[in-house]
């Protein structure tokens, strides 16, 4: 008897904490908010359903407030088309801190102000800065004279004081201090949507080569770029796209978030409409991507959607993708730098966009959902009807 009691405990130990393990993984997997076409419980993991207050597990134990909100089927054009990215920051990027040797001794401005890399100097004594010339030549004329900078790091905003020193080398007064004001290169065109004007891309932020900080937009361009080939990955390096930079352009960029790069959209419709699927209607198994890898123009390629990851709050990195496409393995050897922002299709909807290669697999990445880069684009098109 006293065996099957310790059994039967056992049993309802291990019943409890897997209720509880479950509870803890829809809680923490469930968004708060999720929009939906209708009010169904598709978009929910198997053994949860929703009633009119919360979400349940078997349909008895709450796990948390949940709201389905209704919302209509956004249209888009899928582009898949080669850019080309001209990105001035607001304000100048410290990539590097540096020592100047003085007739006392090495010394650091920067450090001694308290700046790090990654930092971004968005004024000197009141004057704005946008370029590395502009802040070299405050710096230089200074005559060690303490300057007022007021910095930004991260998502707070701050002032110090730094005074240039004058190097033994050259008589100069120099700051120690290494800065970016802009960066370039080449991306993908994820889609267009006519009834906000805006085109979305990459799939992630443009951040700085060294750093690797997101680079705050104070401007900048897209443009068109003619793609020559690509570099293929080898030894844990990724490979690249390699093309120019064309006269014409395709827009002027206004925002660079975590989920891409987005801009206003200058040019005429040349596709066909396709409807942006919700997170919970992508599947995994076969699809296509839009890339331009050559100078034959933007082409479609099969691909296998590997794993999905059912957090649309997530801004990157919520699902894998693998190339099959023999003629594109052929050409770049998988994905490719330059490659980010490749719409993927399913079912005749866009449904996400590569946005990262596995260094170590080339033929396999992470995809951002369609969804997750269409809020943002409304969310800016909100802003800006405001």
């Amino acid at each position: 008897m006293k065996k099957r009691i310790r059994r039967l405990t056992v049993v309802l130990f291990l019943c409890s904490v897997a209720a509880f393990s479950a509870v803890l993984y829809g809680k923490f997997t469930i968004p708060d908010t999720v929009q939906v076409l209708t009010e169904n419980d598709a978009y929910l993991p198997a053994l949860y359903s929703k009633t009119e207050d919360d979400v349940r597990f078997l349909k008895s134990v709450a796990v948390k407030k949940n709201r389905a909100l209704p919302t209509a089927r956004v249209y888009a054009e899928p582009l898949g088309s080669a850019f080309g990215i001209k990105l001035y920051t607001e304000g100048v990027m410290v990539v590097r801190t540096d020592a100047v040797d003085t007739e006392s001794g090495t010394v650091s401005p920067a450090q001694e102000a308290g700046l790090r890399t990654g930092d971004m100097i968005l004024s000197v004594d009141g004057h704005s800065v946008r370029s590395n010339r502009q802040i070299a030549a405050l710096f230089l004329e200074s005559g060690g004279k303490p300057l007022r900078l007021r910095v930004q790091r991260e998502s707070v905003t701050f002032e110090t004081e730094l005074t240039a020193v004058q190097s033994v080398s050259d008589g100069k007064y120099r700051a120690g201090i290494w800065v970016r004001d802009s960066s370039a290169g080449i991306g993908t065109l994820t889609f267009a949507v006519a009834q906000y004007g805006m085109f979305a891309g990459l799939g992630h932020a443009v951040c700085d080569v060294d750093t690797g900080k997101r680079m705050p937009l104070y401007g900048g361009e897209a443009v068109d770029v003619h793609i020559q080939g690509s570099f293929k990955g080898h030894g844990g390096e990724p490979g690249e796209l390699c093309g120019v930079f064309a006269g014409s352009g395709i827009g002027t960029l206004t925002d660079n978030t975590e989920s891409g790069i987005y801009g206003t959209y200058t040019r005429s419709r040349e596709n066909d409409l396709m409807p942006i699927a919700m997170y919970y209607e992508v599947q995994e198994g076969a699809a296509t991507i839009l890339a331009e890898v050559d100078d034959e123009g933007t082409q479609e390629y099969d691909v296998q959607i590997t794993k999905l990851f059912r957090n649309p709050d997530s801004m990157q990195k919520n699902l894998v993708v693998k190339v099959t496409d023999p003629d594109l393995i052929e050409k770049t050897g998988g994905i490719v730098q330059g490659m980010s922002g490749s719409p993927i299709l399913q079912n005749g909807m866009i449904v996400g966009a590569v946005t990262h290669v596995f260094i170590q697999d080339s033929l396999q990445g992470f995809g951002i959902y369609a969804q997750t880069m269409l809020h943002e684009m409304q969310r800016m098109a909100e802003q800006k009807a405001s």
